[in-house]
């Protein structure tokens, strides 16, 4: 072979392996971007908008789902673990206490994304340490086989009547949102209130599940007569057209209210990622994406008034709220964690 025809083919060679190396890098984005998402609101309703939002800005997401075992306080512990070395650059919780709680450890920096302008102020963290978005209601989920009409449950304090021993559910306390409605029932019941409350479904024997989804399963399947759990998970056994209905507890003028909770985002404090998160959290802050959780199977409900999505469950403006204080119920998770395990979970 000629001197000439060899230098030809290391040419060829040399620009066939820089094409395979820029195919290589176009597959594999660069670590400037990536976003690292962990998210506690249900996969199969948070992972099609991360998909979306990959799609449209090219950075790649990373995401890392809970369990429905450990709902929420699992991310928030690995959070805590990463302390040294974070992982995680946004936080999507599907509840807000355990997120007032990072910000007290100092586990979380402020960002204004420009979509947040418009939500209420009510929903947003003053510092910019949080955003709150997509609420859903706490709802008692009742089988019309089981309960006859005209006999159904009307306020949570009925979990405690003798006539239902037995036949009703919640999720374990100590996680998720029902974690975060024990802390909130002690802020605003107090201690005292609070745990007699306990042990009086305790003693009335109420069945231990291991999330929300658990407990609208057993209802719409006849294992329970009715449980608590959240609008989202009650809302699909209805449009399954399972024998059940929602009823939403304490919503009248004279009742403590309707306790409602949103998902929130959050910056994690030395994020690996801090801009592609800026871009990710503002991106979630839309009221696109609000207006696709409000129409898809969740039913959230938009905080953010520019959306203009038809409620297919009942909202703020229709019943009464309780009037809560998250932070204050923040301070109290730990102290309402140790009783639930201590007097609840024998």
């Amino acid at each position: 072979m000629s001197k000439k025809s060899c230098m030809l083919g290391l040419f060829i060679l040399l620009g066939l392996t820089q094409i395979d190396c820029r195919r290589r890098a176009e597959s594999h984005p660069k670590e400037s971007q990536r976003v690292v998402v962990y998210t506690a609101l249900d996969r199969s309703f948070s992972e099609p908008i991360l998909r979306k939002f990959q799609e449209e800005t090219g950075i790649e997401v990373l995401a890392k789902y809970d369990t429905e075992s450990t709902k929420t306080v699992g991310l928030v512990n690995a959070i805590r673990a990463e302390k040294a070395r974070p992982r995680c650059d946004v936080f999507w919780n599907n509840e807000i206490v355990n997120t007032m709680r990072l910000k007290e450890e100092g586990l979380l920096q402020p960002c204004r994304p420009e979509t947040a302008r418009s939500f209420p102020e009510t929903f947003k963290d003053p510092d910019g340490y949080w955003y709150g978005l997509a609420a859903r209601a706490r709802v008692l989920l009742v089988n019309t086989d089981l309960v006859a009409e005209g006999e159904e449950p009307a306020s949570i304090l009925d979990l405690a009547k003798k006539r239902w021993k037995g036949r009703t559910g919640i999720a374990k306390p100590l996680f998720g949102t029902t974690a975060t409605h024990v802390a909130c029932l002690f802020a605003y019941w107090g201690e005292e209130e609070t745990e007699s409350f306990l042990q009086s479904l305790l003693e009335n024997q109420i069945q231990i599940h291991g999330g929300n989804k658990q407990v609208a399963l057993a209802v719409s399947e006849g294992r329970l007569a009715w449980g608590l759990t959240d609008t989202d998970d009650a809302i699909i056994e209805v449009e399954r057209g399972k024998p059940v209905k929602m009823i939403y507890p304490d919503g009248t003028k004279d009742g403590v209210g309707v306790l409602f909770i949103p998902n929130t985002l959050s910056l994690v404090k030395e994020a690996p990622h801090p801009d592609e998160g800026k871009r990710l959290i503002g991106y979630l802050l839309s009221p696109k994406v609000e207006q696709q959780l409000a129409e898809g199977a969740s039913a959230q409900i938009p905080l953010n008034p520019q959306v203009q999505a038809e409620a297919r469950v009942k909202t703020p403006k229709e019943l009464k709220s309780m009037e809560v204080d998250f932070e204050k119920a923040a301070c109290l998770f730990e102290k309402a964690a140790a009783t639930v395990e201590e007097h609840f979970l024998l």
